[in-house]
């Protein structure tokens, strides 16, 4: 399906999957499906020559840097590196006189920070896009691409189940708004003390019930996963809880995703992981290496759900 011609993104911050309807969100995983047959196809398109996107780390990265930056070049652009040490954001400035400057210097911005609202004061203060590449309260571009790879291997999105096992961290809270969006029925299972924030669960299931979908939170990871199309799940420390790792070790040990655990998922389930996993945590090896783990294929995903990004915002 060709939808490039009904959907204008230019200029639109990218913050949020709830910020986004349900045709937009379709619509860049159309032009993220024909941007990676043009890639594989050796087609070269570049519509960003030119243009340039500052990528403003404050967390480390992998995938997320590499693929906004391959991204821009494969797209004909160019991107920065950009950490809080290069930036007089780290001695002081103001985000919004940071947003400000770098609006008169460069096409984007791509932040990948802690607070979210720091992310939301950028995009206020910005005269160009603003893409949140990670915060602690959501992680949109990584919902984006598991979407992309759920529709490039199921066929469809809409009447799925997606069952999420583990912390109720900004993963838990992407794919709820994503799944919601797209009319994708969501379990998230964590432990008690560790559920996903309520602000995030309420608007969640608000989308949710407007597209055909349910949202359940539960502290049982068997009633979670029960019947489910698609099994992700996270470390169970993620970057700055490195001190909580042992006591979290500890309580998360139930909602390891192992081989018991996905015999109650339907027969034809696949898994995910955002990555970096720890193995013989949060999920067995024969789990994340198993047939029906596509958690190499999402992670270049990234590449083309960012190129789609890029292209619409740009």
């Amino acid at each position: 399906m060709n939808m490039t011609a009904t959907i204008q993104l230019k200029g639109k911050d990218f913050l949020t999957l709830a910020d986004y309807s349900k045709e937009e969100i379709e619509y860049l995983l159309h032009l993220a499906l024909e941007l990676k047959e043009k890639q594989q196809n050796g087609e070269r398109y570049t519509p960003l020559s030119g243009k340039t996107l500052a990528m403003i780390f404050e967390k480390p990265s992998t995938r997320t840097r590499v693929s906004f930056e391959v991204g821009m070049v494969q797209l004909g652009g160019h991107a920065l590196h950009l950490s809080s040490r290069d930036l007089q954001i780290g001695r002081g400035e103001t985000i919004a006189d940071t947003a400000r400057v770098l609006s008169e210097y460069v096409d984007g911005i791509m932040i990948r920070t802690f607070e979210h609202e720091k992310v939301e004061e950028l995009a206020q203060y910005a005269k160009i896009p603003v893409i949140n590449g990670l915060t602690d309260d959501d992680h949109p571009c990584q919902a984006l691409a598991d979407l992309l790879t759920i529709y490039e291997v199921k066929g469809k999105l809409q009447g799925l189940k997606l069952a999420y096992i583990g912390d109720g961290n900004n993963m838990a809270h992407a794919l709820m708004l994503a799944a919601a969006k797209v009319g994708m029925d969501c379990a998230i299972a964590s432990p008690k003390g560790y559920e996903p924030k309520e602000t995030i669960v309420k608007k969640a299931k608000h989308i949710a019930s407007e597209n055909g979908a349910t949202i359940i939170v539960t502290n049982d990871p068997y009633e979670a996963i029960a019947n489910a199309d698609v099994v992700y799940t996270d470390v169970w420390a993620s970057m700055g809880q490195e001190a909580e790792a042992n006591e979290r070790m500890r309580v998360f040990t139930p909602f390891q995703v192992n081989e018991a655990l996905v015999q109650q998922a339907k027969q034809d389930f696949i898994f995910l992981h955002c990555l970096p996993a720890h193995r013989g945590e949060e999920v067995t090896e024969d789990v994340i290496d198993g047939k029906q783990s596509y958690i190499f294929q999402q992670a270049g995903n990234r590449l083309h759900a960012q190129k789609a990004l890029l292209v619409s915002l740009l």
